[in-house]
């Protein structure tokens, strides 16, 4: 049995000593001609062609590409998670060991303990039956010859190491009790648990706000630094790679297109597929002229089809101008407050307080704000989902604050919603096809060739195309599952649409080209919008106002350049200042300045 001991704080494995980690040429890990196929109905499927680079001890590799360029295939075979599926032929060496002739009943002994990986959703990395400090403990005990009571003791310590408050409190929890931020942290805490030479952190921080994503990636800078981990960063948010990179792998349909230290790469791409991909990037400070982030030609408007099926659809709306008052705003929110029940006489937790929030026709309102702040909530009270306690919600003029569902039913023509996880929100029983139908089909606005025109129109759209109809979500990536949820929100051109971080699990490629055709979109249907993300070089792109909240309140409102270029709350500023650039000397001097406690500054 592998056996760790505690050294400053530190565990040190004696199975794993420098002697046999660092190979030859010095790598911690050394993938070389790696291939990766799998076998399925419609035949062989090559996910991984013939790549290979090495990873020293201390240094933080980026592998960067779109959704199905082999970036996550690559590092599940590190780990040996690959489906049985899947066909592995080349090295993929820690040290002077290749991991690929490996037994599962050895590979088991490597995960956690020499190789660990951080996932990109801790609630999926974590069993919600078990306490955090059960599950620490079991990992720390399937590798290390060690007590019980000193897996736990050694368990609070990872816990405060990882800079989790009250440790001992949080050992006791169960992950729901936990923040996304905390369980983030608890995961972390598991990676390092046996000091690991390699971590894999899959999309480590892209369901987190700005400034718990600047903690967690200070954490992880701090852990690198400490502990000589070599860490292979999988993302796709290329401010998070300015951030931490000290090299960047750029992968493409399953082959390694380019490579270069991440200074050499931000600043003179060598590679065409290297240039789209950063120039797809939003970057807070630089709004493009005309706020395209593509160089194309936006809306294809002149197909007679499309047009003729859009007025159908705007034809449709005789009923719904019956019930609406023409010179309302789109959305008025006056003060609103909604408060949850208290458990076993603890008092109740009010979640939004006091907001109000006005967002006329055609206008695109920013939303932002950490996580637990209630700008999601605020977006829910708005379509009806939630009941608020007190305060009303005016949609077109009409008070919704006490209709009844039924009642609602005709105003939803009016308005639509994307959730920010597209899988709890598609049926797994529906088509793509049927579930993008389905509001135009019971709206009763479309139906027979009309309607299988408009869904092929709308994949189209969002880059799909109309061969994905007949396929299910769990057939679709997280990705392709959000594009196919906003596809079913554009479905009726409503008049106010509420998008809650609606581009977080698209690749930077893929979102620009959905920021794109909302825009276009906006802009052809002047629908109203209150756009909820945490991405603020998006808000950047998108917004005409911005509203920011903390604790349930709005804390400052105003336009955009107000708001996100001359901030006049310190929580403003501070949420700003977290922001990563994709630009790594600017994004150095930010980050000083948010560890500093000052204004970070922005691109010019």
């Amino acid at each position: 049995m592998t056996v760790c001991t505690p050294t400053k704080g530190i565990l040190v494995s004696t199975e794993a000593t420098s002697a046999n980690v660092a190979g030859v040429s010095g790598s911690v890990l050394s993938i070389s001609d790696l291939s990766v196929s799998f076998q399925t109905e419609d035949g062989v499927v090559d996910a991984v062609k013939g790549i290979g680079f090495d990873v020293q001890p201390g240094e933080i590799v980026a592998v960067v590409g779109e959704s199905g360029s082999g970036k996550s295939v690559t590092s599940m075979s590190v780990l040996g998670l690959l489906p049985k599926t899947s066909r592995i032929a080349g090295e993929l060496r820690l040290g002077e060991r290749n991991l690929a002739d490996l037994k599962e009943k050895d590979m088991q002994k490597i995960r956690g303990n020499q190789v660990a990986m951080i996932f990109q959703e801790p609630m999926t990395a974590l069993n919600p039956v078990y306490t955090v400090g059960w599950q620490l403990r079991e990992a720390l005990r399937s590798h290390l010859d060690i007590a019980k009571d000193a897996a736990d003791k050694r368990a609070v310590e990872l816990l405060d190491m990882v800079g989790i408050p009250n440790p001992e409190q949080r050992f006791k929890q169960y992950p729901h009790q936990l923040s996304g931020g905390l369980r983030q942290r608890v995961v972390i805490a598991m990676a390092i648990a046996c000091d690991p030479k390699v971590i894999i952190a899959d999309e480590p921080t892209t369901a987190l706000d700005v400034t718990v994503q600047a903690e967690i990636l200070g954490l992880l800078r701090k852990l690198r630094d400490t502990l000589d981990t070599a860490i292979v960063l999988i993302t796709h948010d290329m401010g998070v790679v300015a951030d931490m990179a000290d090299r960047v792998i750029v992968m493409y349909q399953g082959e390694i297109v380019e490579e270069a230290p991440v200074r050499e790469l931000f600043a003179s791409p060598k590679e065409d597929y290297t240039r789209r991909l950063l120039a797809a990037v939003p970057v807070l400070g630089q709004r493009p002229e005309g706020r395209r982030l593509l160089d194309d030609t936006g809306i294809d408007a002149d197909s007679t089809e499309a047009a003729r099926i859009a007025e159908e659809i705007r034809l449709a709306d005789a009923e719904l101008e019956a019930v609406i008052e023409e010179a309302a705003p789109a959305l008025e929110i006056k003060n609103l407050v909604l408060e949850y029940p208290g458990r076993r006489g603890q008092a109740k937790n009010r979640a939004v307080d006091d907001v109000s929030l006005t967002i006329a026709k055609g206008e695109i309102v920013g939303l932002v704000g950490e996580s637990g702040s209630g700008k999601s909530t605020v977006g829910r009270c708005a379509v009806g989902l939630l009941r608020a306690t007190q305060g009303t919600i005016a949609i077109a003029g009409k008070d919704i604050t006490t209709m009844s569902a039924k009642d609602i039913r005709p105003l939803r023509r009016f308005f639509s919603i994307v959730f920010q996880d597209p899988a709890s929100t598609l049926d797994p029983k529906m088509t793509i096809g049927e579930s993008i139908a389905e509001p135009m089909v019971l709206h009763k606005v479309l139906s027979g060739k009309a309607l299988s025109a408009r869904v092929r129109s709308l994949l189209d759209k969002v880059e799909l195309g109309g061969h994905y109809m007949n396929r299910y979500p769990h057939e679709l990536s997280g990705g392709q599952r959000q594009r196919v949820a906003i596809a079913r929100a554009l479905s009726l051109d409503p008049a106010l649409l509420i998008a809650d971080e609606p581009t977080s699990a698209l690749d930077v490629s893929v979102q620009a080209r959905v920021l794109d055709l909302f825009l276009d979109l906006q802009q052809s249907l002047q629908f109203a919008c209150l756009f909820i993300s945490h991405d603020l070089a998006v808000v950047d792109l998108l917004a005409d106002r911005v509203a920011v909240m903390q604790h349930g309140k709005l804390v400052e409102v105003g336009t955009r350049d107000q708001v996100l270029h001359s901030p006049q709350q310190e929580y403003t500023r501070r949420l700003l200042s977290a922001a990563p650039v994709a630009d790594p000397i600017l994004q150095a001097e930010r980050r000083a300045a948010w560890e500093a406690g000052r204004l970070a500054p922005v691109a010019d």
